[in-house]
């Protein structure tokens, strides 16, 4: 009989719990990028107390602003290549966890820009997980990085977790790199020899209202169907691992849950990527918006010579789906659905906090959420 208790308990614990996050102290890096933005707004709608350290989001339209995310939290406008005001903002805090989300995020301004690069997202890492090492308070770190941090073969299978780091670009290098520091820290510093459980996420292409950010095809997309030009598409036959922004979150915030509870179990990579079918190519999202887009809206194929990007690119979520039971919800048209509505209440003037907060109830309401 105390066997079946404890494995009851341990299904519990596996379930999305929004009382779990109430009252919690989280600590975000990288909380006014479109990510961040939309990780603070749930956490803050589930009762949580947050503060975030990061740069003033970088595009002129930003859903960190438009949503008025600073309301609901802590924002310090900071720089995390800056230890000692890291660390500081960190053990002044007093977090119970830690989500790292802050980087340089693109794989072309990598190119142009490979020092700031490496400097944000390897030294970036280090800085954060040394400043954890001073926070006693501290249980759980989840590291978010990237599904291009994989040595990528160009596999028609998705990576595990196993596969060797790479990276063929400076951005993905670097975060290959991330994943290395994390490695090394969870081995060195933390797990048995703390009381701080370390973990990696690795997602990527999400989609969803308020990225304004260059060079992503989406926002590309809909920033030229509002002025109604056609969209130069560089790669329309590359097939990327698509899904809305709140799947990943889900997962990141399932993670840190049983980081905190269960401890080392879970202190390991983990991918959360879009279930296979939605896997698609460029060529087909762009139809896809384009024939959903409240006018007519067309797209071109760029002619011109581009650096390197991978053709294939697929997760195996096979370990999230057993060990955290976590799996994505909306397949891509309900998501690009989702990104296309976002946006069009945006030019219509609504209230885009409420209609942000509108969709993630929405996704809650598919998981399955524990709410005491």
């Amino acid at each position: 009989m105390a066997y079946w208790h404890s494995a009851l308990e341990k299904l519990e614990l596996l379930e999305m719990n929004r009382d779990f996050w109430k009252d919690k102290r989280v600590f975000i890096t990288g909380h006014t990028g479109f990510k961040g933005a939309w990780l603070s707004l749930w956490l803050q709608d589930c009762g949580a107390k947050l503060r975030g350290f990061s740069l003033p989001p970088n595009t002129r339209h930003n859903l960190f602003d438009i949503a008025v995310v600073a309301d609901g939290m802590d924002s310090i406008i900071g720089d995390i290549r800056d230890l000692d005001c890291l660390k500081k903002s960190v053990v002044d805090f007093s977090a119970d966890i830690v989500i790292h989300m802050a980087a340089q995020p693109l794989v072309r301004l990598s190119y142009k820009d490979p020092v700031n690069t490496y400097s944000t997202n390897v030294m970036g890492t280090v800085n954060l997980l040394e400043s954890v090492r001073y926070a006693s308070s501290v249980k759980a770190v989840v590291n978010v990085t990237t599904d291009k941090c994989y040595e990528n073969n160009e596999w028609v299978w998705g990576y595990r977790e196993t596969e060797p780091m790479g990276g063929y670009d400076p951005y993905s290098n670097s975060k290959g790199c991330s994943e290395l520091v994390t490695s090394a820290y969870r081995s060195s510093f933390f797990g048995s020899r703390s009381c701080v459980s370390l973990a990696s996420a690795r997602a990527g292409n999400v989609i969803g209202g308020g990225d304004w950010s260059d060079d992503r095809l989406i926002p590309d997309a809909l920033k030229c169907f509002e002025k109604k030009l056609p969209v130069t598409i560089r790669n329309p036959l590359a097939r990327r691992p698509w899904q809305h922004v709140m799947e990943p979150i889900a997962g990141y915030l399932s993670l840190a849950e049983n980081l905190f509870i269960q401890g080392d179990e879970f202190a390991e990579g983990w991918n959360f990527g879009p279930k296979e079918d939605d896997v698609k190519q460029v060529g087909e999202v762009m139809d896809y918006l384009a024939q959903h887009w409240q006018s007519a809206a067309t797209w071109t194929v760029d002619e011109n010579e581009q650096p390197h990007e991978a053709q294939l690119l697929k997760l195996d979520i096979s370990k999230a789906k057993s060990r955290l039971n976590w799996e994505p919800k909306w397949k891509l048209s309900k998501a690009l659905d989702n990104v296309i509505h976002w946006h069009e209440e945006w030019l219509a003037g609504s209230n885009m906090q409420c209609v942000t907060l509108e969709q993630i109830r929405d996704h809650e309401k598919v998981l399955n959420v524990k709410d005491f």
